[in-house]
């Protein structure tokens, strides 16, 4: 059944602002070429759009030609202002962008574990006001938060769970509150593996899992394209998991005897003392096992200075150790999923790099009949801010994008 005039004009409109904003700005006669649309309809279709406010003249083309130069047309980059949130058990970052994801305002606050959850709430809340402020934004369109734990799948609110503080879940109705924006929740994990695939060490996989390794653990799947969260929202929680090697099994409370303590930061800056292993963190909230790998890759490295046999022994046997145990989560992983991937995010799986990568890989293909590609994070952890802002800046698109009924 053909398309009404209406829904074929809507269409039209959305092809032609997803290419401004995949391909920048444009010229009637470019978006012509890229549409295939004639050249009365692209002409009616910008005009409309211009009356919309949703995309402006940002220049001209500078092509030699007869006559004036051709318009540029863009989107309208300040038409709505998004924010993304990293919450950590430690504090909050922000960061805060136009509708075209550039980066106005930036911003952290650390929480200390023994202030209240009033105080807390009111720190992460001021922080984000703060920077929208900074960034010139009169209000928010939308804001994606990324945090630890789980989302219920039903309502999209992050759900009570044990050993994370309660300042968390009121953070998010504390923002639905004093902002006028949207609120998006995701669990941080999740936002991560989405920008390994649109910007990092994933982007040419449609099916891969990515592990993250920063001060917890965790894990999140993505299955042909697509973001796999499970029936409760619970998938990837592989701190959890049963492995040999711990003291104990974990419950449905704590995660202590699962993975968690073979891979956690505490975990692995106790593996590293056992090798004679010191490091700084070189920012603040780094996770210690990061600096310590870090460490460690340097001391293998041919570009550091040269080390004393037992240091370089050391790390080596550290990093092989740690390698060992990553490879036994990574491996139940594998058989059950056959990601054909596996990307070693966090902060430690990006510090860890190709040294620490090749070695879980060879791991695996011992351990695995399934071929597996592993992979070190390109992103660290910098990618659940980039996950937050990716997801709010798609929603506020898919909204504003969207022609109003008439």
């Amino acid at each position: 059944m053909p398309a009404s005039p209406s829904t074929a004009r809507a269409i039209n409109d959305r092809v032609a602002l997803r290419l401004l904003q995949q391909e920048g700005p444009l010229t009637a006669g470019q978006l012509k070429q890229l549409t295939g649309l004639s050249r009365p309809t692209v002409a009616d279709l910008v005009e409309r759009l211009t009356a919309a406010g949703l995309i402006e003249v940002v220049g001209e083309s500078g092509e030699q030609r007869r006559g004036p130069n051709a318009r540029l047309y863009g989107i309208v980059a300040d038409r709505a202002h998004l924010a993304a949130l990293d919450v950590r058990t430690e504090g909050v970052s922000v960061v805060v962008s136009d509708l075209l994801g550039r980066e106005l305002a930036r911003a952290s606050v650390p929480i200390a574990d023994d202030t209240g959850t009033g105080p807390a709430v009111e720190q992460a809340v001021t922080l984000v006001e703060r920077a929208a402020k900074e960034a010139g934004a009169e209000r928010l369109h939308t804001v994606g938060v990324g945090a630890p734990g789980l989302i219920d799948p039903a309502t999209g609110e992050l759900r009570d769970s044990s050993g994370l503080p309660e300042w968390h879940r009121r953070l998010v109705a504390a923002l639905q509150e004093r902002l006028p924006a949207r609120v998006i929740v995701e669990n941080e994990t999740n936002l991560a593996a989405l920008a390994e695939q649109r910007d990092g060490a994933a982007r040419d996989r449609d099916t891969f899992v990515l592990l993250w390794l920063g001060h917890g653990t965790g894990a999140a799947v993505v299955l042909d394209g697509r973001l796999r969260r499970g029936a409760s929202g619970g998938t990837g929680e592989i701190g959890f998991l049963p492995v040999p090697g711990t003291s104990t099994l974990p419950s449905a409370t704590d995660c202590e005897g699962g993975f968690h303590s073979l891979a956690g930061s505490a975990a692995i800056a106790e593996l590293a003392a056992g090798h004679g292993l010191v490091a700084t963190a070189v920012s603040p909230g780094e996770p210690e096992a990061a600096a310590l790998v870090r460490q460690a890759v340097a001391t293998l490295s041919s570009a550091s200075p040269s080390p004393s046999p037992s240091a370089f022994s050391g790390a080596d046997r550290f990093l092989s150790a740690l390698a060992d145990r990553l490879a036994i989560g990574a491996a139940s992983v594998v058989a059950v999923l056959d990601p054909g991937c596996v990307v070693l995010g966090g902060e430690v799986g990006q510090v860890g790099g190709e040294v620490l990568a090749a070695r879980v890989g060879e791991r695996l293909a011992r351990m695995s009949p399934l071929p597996v590609e592993v992979r070190a994070s390109a992103l660290g952890g910098g990618a659940v801010l980039r996950g937050a802002l990716l997801t709010a800046r798609e929603s506020a698109q898919d909204d504003l994008f969207t022609p109003r009924s008439r």
